[in-house]
């Protein structure tokens, strides 16, 4: 299939809709956004593209859409852009198909199509469920995968027959199964069984309660490095920044989900990333939207943050340190230009580390993020 037959599973946007007649000024993004109006714009020079995919049929059996990807271009169009040697691309939203299974395949569709180009692609989403499709499109690549959720609460409940409730298990245990790794964070403990943490335990997967992160936030940065995709619910934003969530008052602050969405542009490795949950008709003055987009624009200033950073074959861009704790030995290494860290497992691969596990294996400490690496190797 080329680029061109995905045509089929896209609709276009109407920039005049967008912008609501209001012309931009050359600093705001909606003058500078290559856009899928008449017909789809040259994507190689593009490093995000922006896709609507709004089928909320897994949150809400029955409602097969929504204004979202709408409401959240309106408001990202709008801001100042900043980042002038960052090029994004939209083009469009993904057809909902006949069946909530027809969207899955529509959006696997495009993504795998996109997926040669090896650009960051934005699901501006539906229900969260969609995240499964980002999960199929990689696993169909023949890809094993990392992945990353920010979630209030952990779709895992087997007795719904509500797919945006449910969802992590066929992530879990499908087969085949692509899924090497798995990150939860922002959870809130109120929403989630003991029982269920027991099980994420054992299968060796991490998990961040939202008042860890907030303490320090910069523990949780190398879940983005060593991930490939990501889905962000809304239910993980505090409803004061956040009105469309209704499911809690608490989580986190707007600010802190800019700062997590900067991580995840300064990953390497992130290839997709889905905004999850929003329904306009829910929301209060487009509050919700309007924060989406500021996760957008702090998307865009980790994407630009992270172009600075070398390979990790270039080593004379980073500092080198072995060091010898709990009668192990490994190598640790610092950019040179970023300040990250990496630490190497003993196949000889390296994972995303922080400072704090630099100082805990120096102090002869066996750091808890190797020694869970080590367990699932």
């Amino acid at each position: 299939m080329s680029m061109e037959a995905i045509l089929d599973f896209l609709q276009p946007i109407s920039l005049a809709q967008i912008s609501e007649d209001q012309p931009y000024s050359d600093v705001q993004f909606g003058k500078h956004i290559a856009a899928y109006e008449t017909s789809l714009p040259a994507l190689e020079e593009a490093d995000l593209i922006l896709l609507g995919c709004t089928d909320m049929r897994g949150e809400t059996p029955g409602k097969k859409s929504t204004d979202a990807a709408l409401e959240i271009r309106r408001a990202f169009y709008a801001l100042f852009r900043w980042h002038s040697d960052v090029v994004v691309a939209d083009i469009g939203d993904v057809v909902a198909g006949a069946t909530l299974e027809d969207t899955y395949a529509a959006l696997r569709v495009v993504l795998n199509e996109l997926a040669p180009l090896k650009k960051k692609v934005v699901i501006l989403g539906g229900s969260h469920d969609l995240m499964l499709a980002q999960y199929q499109s990689l696993g169909s690549q023949g890809k094993i995968v990392e992945s990353l959720c920010i979630d209030a609460k952990m779709d895992m409940q087997v007795e719904s027959l509500i797919p945006a409730e449910n969802f992590l298990m066929e992530m879990f245990t499908g087969m085949p199964n692509y899924l090497k790794h798995y990150n939860h964070i922002g959870f809130q403990s109120y929403f989630i069984h003991p029982g269920m943490l027991e099980t994420i335990d054992k299968l060796r997967f991490d998990c961040v309660r939202v008042g860890k992160v907030k303490e320090v936030p910069e523990d949780v940065e190398p879940m983005f490095r060593n991930s490939h995709f990501m889905g962000v619910d809304i239910s993980a934003i505090q409803h004061a920044h956040a009105p469309a969530n209704q499911i809690t008052p608490n989580g986190f602050t707007g600010e802190e989900m800019c700062v997590l969405m900067q991580y995840a542009g300064m990953s390497a490795s992130m290839e997709t990333i889905g905004l999850y949950g929003y329904d306009p008709k829910l929301d209060t003055a487009l509050l919700t939207a309007k924060q989406l987009a500021h996760m957008l624009w702090y998307l865009i200033d980790g994407v630009q943050r992270g172009k600075v950073e070398a390979s990790l074959d270039d080593r004379d861009s980073f500092n080198e340190f072995t060091l010898a704790f709990a009668e192990a030995e490994t190598v640790f290494l610092q950019s040179r230009k970023t300040g990250r860290w990496w630490v190497q497992l003993p196949d000889g691969n390296f994972i995303a580390c922080t400072k704090n596990d630099y100082l805990h294996a120096s102090s002869n400490d066996i750091p808890e993020r190797w020694l869970r690496a080590i367990e699932r190797m």
